[in-house]
């Protein structure tokens, strides 16, 4: 059984008891560095989550001909532009049990009193950001990765003139060091850790 489990923001604190149940079961538990590193006390094997796709794939395909009990653990929920979709594509839903966990978005949201009802959820994992589609929204929460982070967002958005919006940006979210601000985009700096950023567009 291949099960992808949502890790939440990062702490063990906000996985779910099924997810966690799953991983004391497993077999085999894959991830990041750092999520495989608060299974310290795991006896079974172990494999890091890296940018070798294609190699996870086949060698999931290979665990499951043998029958063995497979744990992924997925950054916030696995099928908010997590590995999830990624594994439902190449093996089908029928062959795979996913459990949700709380996505970062859903977690900044929550420590800052944000309304979700009328917020577009949006990423910049491997795309190419619609800015112009950004500065015309009133509420976005974005995904952010190295390339595209709060400080290409701000810069971005006081060049399309919405330079009194706010930047919600959340830092480590759910960890030990989590840091949350709330910017005008000229306020933003250079360098942030791990973050999602929600863009409030007053009118």
């Amino acid at each position: 059984m291949l099960t992808i489990a949502g890790m939440g923001p990062g702490n063990l604190a906000l996985m779910t008891p099924q997810a966690l149940e799953a991983v004391a079961q497993a077999d085999v538990l894959v991830g990041g560095k750092r999520h495989l590193a608060q299974f310290a006390d795991f006896c079974g094997e172990v494999r890091v989550l890296d940018a070798d796709i294609p190699g996870l794939l086949a060698w999931l395909e290979q665990q499951q001909q043998q029958q063995r009990r497979v744990v992924v653990l997925a950054s916030g929920d696995p099928l908010f532009y997590g590995i999830g979709t990624r594994l439902v594509a190449h093996f089908g839903i029928g062959q795979l049990r996913i459990i949700p966990g709380i996505s970062a978005v859903q977690y900044l949201c929550a420590r800052t009193g944000i309304d979700m009802n009328d917020i577009w959820l949006t990423s910049s994992h491997g795309r190419v950001v619609d800015f112009d589609a950004l500065a015309r929204a009133r509420k976005v929460a974005m995904v952010t990765d190295a390339k595209c982070g709060p400080k290409a967002i701000a810069e971005a958005l006081m060049a399309r003139g919405t330079e009194k919006c706010w930047l919600v940006i959340g830092e480590n979210l759910g960890l030990d060091d989590e840091r949350i601000h709330r910017l005008r985009p000229a306020e933003v700096q250079a360098e942030y850790a791990m973050n999602v950023v929600v863009i409030l567009n007053e009118r």
